[in-house]
């Protein structure tokens, strides 16, 4: 009913001048309202765009300023390098000496040594039987002793013809005859005694003896055995248990290596460093691998087993070189490289080429003169033209 009333009120006012001067009032408001906000929001995105880019300048500024990198960078200088060869190669006896039956042979009555036992000259190794062998010296000896009772019997005659040719009963021929009979009973005495001699030096011969003092490498032949002058090696021995590694080596470091060069040998899987010398250098090159042939003495070691592998590390002289860290230099396409630091502190690349790799670092043996500021890390991750910081680092002594 009150809806009823409100609708009927409105409709009289309808059509009214005040009605549109009413009308014509909100409207104008609701512009002004609206153009204010709108400016306001202007002068709000004005103030916000300035504020912005005046900070964005100001960060862009220290960004800048703090992009560029510190880098570590060494000198290296010149130190003074040994000039060292790395190789592998076989551990051998330096003089082996093979030990076979000297004499007729036998069976085997006893073998005295083994492997990795240490014998002297002339001892014995192992016992052939003799037992005939024996008897046949015994007779030979008691040869000796029958001729030399002749010997005596043919010497008391002379002596005696020789009392009685001055008394004339006995002729000069006679004499002559009983002094040659007593020359043939010596002959035959020392034919008697050369054979038991011979026969004796045959019964040494069947023991098999070390030919010389030294170490005991293998051993062929058991207690039983028969043996013979066929039979082959039945011993190896090492002369004074001296080895030697022997190694190939290309034919440019050849010419770096004379007799006398020292050199450490490692046997394969061992700590254990043995200290040699060069005692040889093959004078020739094999034509198909271009290699030749060093032989390094070595003392006896336990560790050394001939028929090992061992490294060594031949010291051929000294050189004045600058030394960098193996992180230093880098590789490409067209050889090795590193990067260097110049004046303006900007990155670029300088070509070197290596000379010696040690435990300490790698010595440069052309590109560098050791004043250069060279990066030591992150060579990676820089390119040439590049600015950064360098940060000198003492290099290694």
């Amino acid at each position: 009913m009150n809806y009823e009333r409100k609708v009927d009120s409105m409709d009289r006012l309808a059509g009214t001048q005040g009605f549109y001067e009413e009308a014509d009032g909100r409207r104008k408001r609701m512009v002004l309202i609206a153009g204010l906000v709108l400016a306001a929001l202007v002068i709000a995105v004005a103030w916000y765009g300035f504020s912005a880019g005046k900070g964005d300048g100001a960060a862009n500024a220290d960004g800048a300023a703090n992009s560029i990198p510190n880098i570590t960078v060494v000198m290296p200088g010149r130190q003074s390098v040994e000039a060292t060869i790395s190789t592998n190669g076989t551990i051998t006896a330096r003089r082996e000496m093979p030990v076979g039956v000297a004499g007729e042979g036998g069976q085997v009555v006893s073998v005295l040594v083994d492997p990795g036992q240490w014998v002297a000259a002339g001892q014995p190794l192992a016992v052939i039987d003799r037992s005939v062998q024996a008897q046949q010296a015994a007779s030979l000896g008691a040869s000796i002793r029958v001729a030399q009772a002749d010997a005596d019997l043919a010497q008391a005659e002379l002596e005696r013809a020789q009392a009685l040719v001055g008394r004339g009963f006995v002729s000069k021929a006679d004499l002559d005859r009983k002094r040659a009979a007593r020359d043939a009973a010596n002959a035959r005495v020392g034919v008697a005694q050369a054979q038991y001699g011979e026969a004796n030096a045959r019964n040494r011969r069947l023991n098999i003896v070390a030919p010389a003092a030294g170490l005991v490498l293998t051993r062929q032949v058991e207690t039983g055995q028969i043996v013979g002058a066929g039979s082959g090696v039945l011993f190896r021995m090492a002369r004074g248990g001296e080895m030697e590694m022997q190694a190939q080596l290309s034919e440019g470091d050849l010419q770096r290596v004379r007799v006398g060069t020292r050199a450490t040998v490692t046997p394969v899987g061992s700590n254990v460093q043995v200290a040699g010398q060069v005692w040889q250098v093959s004078p020739v090159v094999n034509a198909d691998t271009r290699q030749g042939m060093v032989r390094i003495a070595v003392p006896y070691s336990s560790a050394l087993r001939p028929g090992g592998f061992a490294d060594a590390r031949l010291v051929a002289g000294t050189e004045e070189a600058p030394m960098l860290p193996e992180s230093a230099v880098q590789s490409g396409p067209e050889g090795n490289f590193v990067l260097i630091v110049d004046k303006d502190n900007r990155v670029q690349r300088r070509a070197i080429k290596v000379g010696i790799v040690t435990d300490s670092g790698v010595s440069i043996a052309s590109g560098l003169t050791g004043n250069e500021r060279v990066v030591v890390l992150a060579g990676a991750f820089l390119n040439v033209g590049d600015k950064v910081k360098p940060v000198i680092q003492k290099p290694a002594q």
